[in-house]
């Protein structure tokens, strides 16, 4: 049986809006690959690199990995020492870089926004493709506001009214991923218990369905429920989310988000394996046609 990548052999997927809209991270990410390529070209070292920017080999790992903010006169000093003197080719990357600098917008939600959940935000805007296993709750992008807000208060007990709705609105502004003129394809396996769990009482979860089978009607979203007499599956170990990106110098990004923090398993091989479970639970899930008569069922059991 295939366990092939149902988005493979589609179109490439290139924003019509260029890239400097592709959101903060995703364009600092770009710098950080276009300056390991120069680096690299040029046969330098980190430790070299670090020295000539009177920082560490560590600093500029990150750097080329995307996940600190670039000063100019760094990039500027990169670019002298890896040979690339050409102001045709210097110009575009040091804008780039001024404009991977600028904030997006969930920093207005600073107050909410957990330091290290950040850095998904800015990846999933910036992203073309998600590919989701969801096991405990319906995946955040297809949530109602009401079934989000009863989840932000089961996790967040001593917040405050002000806070929960805040949570909430950022959440709800996530979606906007849908409405871009190049919006976000979704691939979502949701576990049968998500559908299940009666989240915010029974006509909030009454609405969640609905709303779920209309979202799977959506040309950019497929949904596929993993039903409990599948018995055991390819990824056992929890939730996982997998991004691609249009740039094809981009790997994917791996993302499994804990209590406290976050993991971004970013070997090729470990990126590869989990790309892997993520196609093999589309084999084991009912197929997407199933879907709306899968929901149809759990809308009429719950009580």
């Amino acid at each position: 049986m295939s366990t092939g990548d149902p988005w493979d052999g589609a179109a490439p997927l290139i924003p019509p809006q260029g890239p400097r809209t592709a959101g903060p991270t995703v364009l600092r990410m770009l710098v950080g690959a276009q300056l390991r390529r120069y680096r690299e070209a040029a046969g330098i070292s980190v430790e070299k690199a670090g020295y000539e920017i009177r920082g560490s080999h560590s600093k500029i790992s990150r750097m080329e990995l995307g996940r600190v903010g670039f000063k100019e006169r760094d990039v500027a000093d990169l670019l002298t020492l890896y040979g690339v003197t050409d102001e045709g080719r210097r110009e575009p990357l040091l804008d780039l870089a001024d404009h991977a600098n600028r904030p997006g917008w969930w920093q207005e939600y600073g107050d909410v926004v957990p330091t290290w959940f950040e850095p998904y935000l800015g990846l999933e805007q910036g992203a073309v493709v998600a590919r989701v296993y969801a096991v405990q709750d319906v995946p955040e992008l297809l949530q109602t506001r009401d079934y989000a807000r009863a989840l932000v208060t089961a996790r967040h007990p001593d917040a405050s009214a002000d806070e929960v709705e805040r949570r909430v609105e950022m959440r709800m502004r996530r979606r906007r991923v849908f409405e871009r003129p190049d919006p976000l394809k979704l691939w979502a396996v949701v576990d049968e218990a998500a559908l299940r769990r009666t989240v915010g009482g029974p006509e909030t979860m009454r609405d969640q369905i609905r709303f779920l089978a209309d979202m799977a009607r959506l040309p950019n979203v497929t949904v596929q429920v993993l039903p409990f007499a599948c018995g055991g599956h390819a990824a056992e170990g929890g939730p996982l989310t997998l991004l691609r990106f249009a740039e094809p110098e981009l790997p994917d990004v791996v993302y499994m988000e804990q209590l406290t923090g976050a993991v971004y398993p970013d070997r090729t091989a470990d990126i590869t394996r989990y790309r892997d479970v993520l196609n093999r639970l589309g084999v084991q899930a009912e197929p997407p046609v199933e879907t709306q008569s899968i929901l149809r069922d759990v809308l009429h059991q719950l009580v």
